[in-house]
């Protein structure tokens, strides 16, 4: 009997800014680029045929950015995707490259403005549809910052714009010079600091793409409770870790990365899971205390 095609459609839908319709489990394009984030891919082919995969899987948002390469991972979506037909790619600026690994960030808004115009070339879009700060930059007051944003969508450059890695007060500090249609933040079953903002996110209809959402550290081990509830739904640990990052909230928007088509089917098989409500309070219990238990280390 053939196993049916996974689909992330599976996941459920979010609107983007209360217009852009997509899938709740995208697909983040960091690891089609070479080690350290730097460089071409050592499979490009590899790279491209992950890429023109999402489609056919029900993924329909794409979260790159102008650092991952810098530059490659945008030219290889268009060079995969162009010209997209509902897919949704969002794109990030804000930090620059000096090598690999290495991320510092520039917020001047003349950068950010010729950052947002280089990466709509790049992708071959007349319109970005979500643009997202990748770093406030200490350096540059938040607001020329946001300034240069909101300039941006006036000028018909980007649709929408988001954040990346902010605090609640941040959010709201922006909030009062464009709308913010996206906050994305490190989170996931093991790491809850940014809890409070995903709480705000839900109540403001923000959506909330958490990165690193397959983290599960000492909870994947033989005998815990992310394993026994693995077994029991013949799925991998990392898989029941992104099932309950989405259960987590409706406004969640995760985005697994990978370079490899067998891995990204597996990432979007983690859709068609369904917890149970005792299984999704019991990981979140443990979760949590994994978490403090980090917390409390460091």
């Amino acid at each position: 009997m053939t196993e049916p095609t996974p689909n992330a459609a599976q996941s459920g839908p979010f609107r983007i800014g209360g217009d852009l319709s997509v899938n709740r489990l995208g697909f983040g394009a960091m690891r089609v680029t070479g080690d350290g984030i730097w460089g071409d891919p050592t499979d490009r082919e590899g790279a491209l045929a992950t890429l023109r995969r999402l489609p056919e899987l029900g993924v329909n948002l794409i979260d790159t950015a102008d650092s991952y390469g810098p530059a490659v991972s945008e030219e290889l979506i268009r060079e995969a995707l162009h010209p997209y037909d509902r897919v949704i790619v969002a794109t990030k600026g804000g930090l620059t490259r000096t090598g690999p690994n290495v991320w510092l960030p520039v917020g001047r808004p003349e950068y950010l403005k010729q950052q947002a115009h280089l990466s709509r070339r790049r992708l071959g879009v007349d319109v970005i549809d979500l643009w997202q700060l990748h770093r406030i930059d200490p350096k540059v007051p938040r607001d020329e910052q946001f300034g240069a944003i909101r300039e941006l969508m006036d000028e018909g450059v980007i649709r929408h714009a988001g954040l990346s890695e902010v605090s609640v007060e941040e959010i709201e500090a922006a909030r009062r010079v464009f709308p913010v249609a996206t906050v994305q933040n490190l989170y996931n079953l093991v790491n809850r600091k940014s809890e409070d903002v995903l709480d705000y996110c839900e109540r403001e209809y923000i959506g909330f793409m958490p990165w690193f959402p397959l983290a599960a550290g000492n909870l994947a081990r033989s005998g815990s409770v992310l394993a026994d509830v693995a077994a029991r739904l013949n799925a991998s640990p990392s898989q029941v870790a992104l099932a309950w990052v989405l259960r987590r909230s409706p406004v969640m928007l995760p985005i697994p990365g990978t370079g490899k088509v067998a891995h990204l089917e597996e990432n979007v098989a983690a859709a068609a899971l369904t917890l149970t409500d005792e299984d999704f309070r019991a990981l979140d219990e443990v979760g949590r205390q994994e978490w403090a238990s980090q917390t409390k280390a460091g």
